[in-house]
């Protein structure tokens, strides 16, 4: 890791300064990452957009606070049926607004408190998390992680069932309105299939598509191309673009992938695997599903995380 000097976002509140920062990524998906086992941090809407401004600021598609549960409303709500989810992952989009998870963060998150000697985890050990979208456990698979992220569902199911469709995404670079799927990861999310590459390289994301119906807490919007063949070896493979809300285009999306697979299964009927290759712009993620102990269908994303610099607010 690369220790800084020192970084002197704008505007920054000085109750802050003196504050370690690390600053890692999980396939491109970037989040400065700060430590608070005290819980006694508050870094409000404002602070985060500046930290997470790329040219002002660290630069972040979001900040992760790492502080006890015990610490938050939402933390200690999840430690009365999982009290060993010790850990709350307090995360918020680059412009301030909370999340209630991201799963690439996670999995950034869990390498942080690694790197930082707050918990010990050995290739092989299970850690849960306390999340806004629920505990989720968390896997060391050597020098990657693989996240239960729990149950998929459908946010307008009678309309997935219906028609496989259940929307309509307007987006800069496609010339006509798209149907689309919403699904739930524990955050919203809507999946656009499209027919070639060169189609979603055309797509332009500086601004947010349009959904009709949009899901009521605002969505994610993912547009995907399923490879031709869509399986090889057992395993289903599609590639991926973003718009993460409260963010815009990133790098990748771990929630998004899982729910670009949830929806490119349903489309391609009983036949299709459980296994599935996403590829987005900052890497590959594996998205398995797999029978959850509550006997709902759950979600498995697995994939790189990595700490690239740290240093302290000045």
């Amino acid at each position: 890791m690369n220790e800084a000097l020192a970084v002197t976002p704008e505007r920054t509140d000085s109750k802050l300064r003196g504050l370690r920062f690390s600053k890692g990524h999980g396939t491109g998906n970037d989040f400065v990452l700060v430590a608070d086992p005290s819980g006694v941090h508050t870094i409000d809407a404002g602070q985060v957009a500046t930290l997470c401004d790329r040219h002002r600021g660290i630069g972040g598609d979001g900040l992760i606070r790492a502080v006890p549960s015990r610490f938050l409303p939402e933390g200690q709500e999840l430690l009365a049926t999982s009290p060993d989810a010790e850990w709350f992952m307090d995360y918020r989009n680059g412009d301030g607004s909370l999340s209630e998870m991201c799963g690439n963060g996670v999995r950034v998150f869990v390498h942080f408190l690694i790197a930082e000697g707050l918990v010990d985890l050995p290739a092989g050990g299970s850690l849960n998390i306390g999340t806004r979208g629920g505990v989720k456990t968390v896997v060391r698979t050597g020098d990657d992680y693989a996240v239960d992220m729990g149950p998929w569902e459908f946010i307008f199911p009678g309309e997935a069932a219906a028609k496989a469709m259940d929307s309509l995404v307007s987006a800069d670079g496609l010339e006509v309105p798209r149907p689309a799927l919403s699904v739930s990861m524990g955050n919203p999310h809507t999946v656009v299939a499209l027919a070639e590459l060169s189609e979603l390289e055309a797509t332009r994301l500086f601004t947010a598509p349009d959904v009709d119906p949009v899901p009521a807490n605002g969505t994610n919007v993912e547009f995907v191309v399923p490879a031709d063949p869509l399986v090889h070896d057992g395993v289903g493979t599609a590639t991926m673009r973003v718009h993460e809300r409260g963010v815009g285009e990133t790098l990748s999306c771990g929630t998004g992938a899982c729910a670009a697979a949830v929806a490119i299964r349903h489309w391609a009927g009983t036949a299709a695997p459980d296994a599935w290759n996403i590829n987005v712009p900052g890497g590959v993620v594996g998205v398995k599903f797999f029978p959850g102990p509550d006997g709902r269908e759950h979600v498995e994303l697995s994939g790189p995380a990595v700490i690239v610099a740290g240093g302290t607010l000045s």
